[in-house]
């Protein structure tokens, strides 16, 4: 039983380490580009979301399975994959690594922060402050463009803007990032897929494809497809001074709806298509 307790106390740790690396160093980027734009554009961003996936991925992976997200660990669980005796722990582990290293962010980048806010005019926690805040939890639609510059911050384009991504859409675009991600996570980590890579090589693609589905949908909802990616940074930005513009936000259900509910429904969704409708063709295919 000891031994069966730390392998668990191992397996956390290895979570919160990989949790931590990916909001550090993605987090971090977003930081980098929004405040003092250091990316040139999208793509820059999401390229060091997948490096990072797969950073985490390769450091932690051969200890915990490297969920580094609740929605991977939930749908791994539903689908028989990962013991529901263990879900518990992994969740908080995760949540833990997220909120430290945003906490970290927000130690480095305050000063950058703050004088960002007195460019653009405004006051933290109060409305318009979100484009600060999208360095910690997510908006939409993506409140990034109205970051940059010199100029004071326009209150009525950002509030048009909202407009554009209503919270149904958002939900639908989480939910289907979060799909298309879980899809390709349980066909790589299928011994039974001969089409996949070397199981050395999976992270690199796993990293690859949340690159390519920020390139996508990160201008809609900032691309969160992780519930602790999001809620750990949130509940940090809101402890510093963001307040209800971090938690709840714009829309009083959004980040719950959009951020939480739609990534753990995406997950579990696209592991199901896979186990349900793409694996037993494997099984098929390896038995004639």
């Amino acid at each position: 039983m000891a031994k069966i307790h730390h392998q668990l106390g191992a397996q956390c740790l290895a979570e919160a380490v990989g949790t931590f690396m990916l909001v550090f160093f993605g987090v971090g980027a977003v930081h980098a580009a929004v405040i003092s734009g250091a990316q040139s554009g999208l793509w820059q961003v999401a390229i060091v979301w997948g490096v990072c996936i797969m950073l985490a991925i390769y450091a932690v992976g051969g200890i915990s399975g490297a969920h580094i997200n609740p929605a991977i660990t939930l749908a791994f669980a539903v689908w028989g994959r990962f013991p529901w005796s263990r879900v518990g722990p992994y969740l908080v582990a995760q949540l833990f690594g997220a909120m430290l290293a945003a906490s970290v962010l927000f130690v480095l980048w305050q000063p950058w922060i703050a004088e960002r806010e007195q460019i653009k005019g405004v006051t933290r926690g109060q409305p318009g402050s979100e484009i600060t805040a999208m360095c910690y939890g997510e908006y939409f639609p993506n409140p990034g463009g109205l970051a940059g510059g010199d100029g004071k911050l326009d209150i009525e384009q950002l509030t048009a803007q909202r407009g554009r991504v209503p919270e149904s859409l958002a939900c639908f675009a989480e939910f289907l990032g979060t799909f298309i991600l879980a899809l390709v996570v349980f066909a790589l980590t299928d011994d039974r897929n001969h089409g996949a890579p070397p199981s050395g090589l999976a992270p690199v693609f796993i990293g690859l494809t949340i690159a390519a589905l920020i390139s996508v949908l990160a201008p809609l909802t900032q691309a969160g497809f992780n519930p602790a990616r999001d809620f750990g940074p949130r509940v940090v930005a809101y402890c510093c001074g963001w307040k209800s513009i971090a938690i709840p936000g714009p829309s009083p259900t959004g980040f719950f709806t959009v951020y939480i509910l739609s990534p753990i429904a995406g997950a579990i969704a696209g592991g199901g298509f896979f186990q349900k409708l793409i694996a037993p063709a494997l099984v098929v295919r390896k038995t004639e």
